[in-house]
């Protein structure tokens, strides 16, 4: 493993580290790694650290937060890529090795994905020194463009138009809350019951919106659908859906129609005892 030398500071303050396969700032060992052209073994991170810590503690007050974070970054995803590369590349005996062998892979996607950001942010900052230079005409259409637009054609006859104008000015009516669903009726759950186990067992099958065309209220369609779960814990139909969110299609095997029948009045005689409304 390869020893580090020296480091010292560039012109610009920023951290430069010297090795003697390698000599510029740290970050730059991101792009040399990711393009194959150092290997992360070769890197001693620990004596590297020490000398970073040792450049933030000599800047005093002064240090730099993002050339920190930028360290903390890079320091840390070439940590467990080497961690990583110590694993031998041969045959695994267990997941953990196989595990960390898939890792190396996710590492490296992690390094070029942080310097396409750091790619990206260089762009922006170019872009935003280049509209800095430019500035907007800020004068009116001169005259002899004038006659060159369009007229404004509305599509309506002026009656039409109109009628819109006084719909828009026409005062709207007072919001009202409905209070109708206070003074809706019960509904029974079982006697929902009672008919889909005759209706299900006289034809044997029928999909849901089969069984829910004569509701007139949400309130009968939801007990319907209760209904159906009621069935389904018996053990009396089966529900069959081939696609998400598709109809749903209801089997009946609870017996023959007498059997049903019988279940039913009994459905019918409990309806006070237990009621959906």
């Amino acid at each position: 493993m390869a020893e580090n030398q020296d480091t010292d500071e560039r012109s610009d303050g920023r951290f430069t580290v010297r090795l003697h396969n390698f000599t510029g700032p740290f970050d730059l060992l991101l792009q040399l790694i990711s393009q194959h052209e150092l290997d992360v073994t070769e890197v001693a991170l620990h004596t590297v650290t020490d000398d970073f810590i040792a450049h933030i503690r000599s800047m005093g007050d002064d240090w730099n937060l993002d050339e920190t974070t930028e360290f903390l970054v890079i320091a840390a995803t070439l940590l467990d890529l080497k961690a990583a590369r110590l694993l031998p590349a041969g045959d695994v005996e267990d997941e953990d090795d196989l595990a960390l062998l898939e890792a190396r892979d996710i590492l490296f996607a992690r390094l070029l994905q942080y310097r396409a950001y750091k790619q990206v942010a260089a762009l922006f900052a170019e872009l935003e020194q280049g509209a800095l230079r430019r500035y907007p005409r800020s004068v009116a259409l001169e005259e002899r463009f004038e006659g060159l637009l369009p007229e404004v054609m509305i599509g309506v006859s002026p009656e039409k138009f109109a009628d819109i104008a006084a719909a828009v000015f026409r005062p709207k009516p007072p919001p009202t809350v409905s209070i109708d669903h206070l003074h809706m009726g019960k509904v029974s759950v079982r006697e929902h019951a009672a008919q889909l186990r005759v209706h299900l067992a006289r034809n044997g099958k029928a999909s849901f919106s089969e069984l829910v065309a004569d509701c007139g209220l949400p309130m009968e369609v939801v007990a319907r659908f209760l209904a159906l779960l009621e069935l389904y814990r018996e053990a009396t139909v089966l529900f069959e859906q081939s696609d998400p969110l598709g109809e749903l299609h209801v089997e009946w095997t609870g017996g023959s129609l007498e059997e049903a029948t019988a279940a039913a009045e009994a459905d019918r005689a409990k309806v006070d005892e237990e009621e959906y409304g």
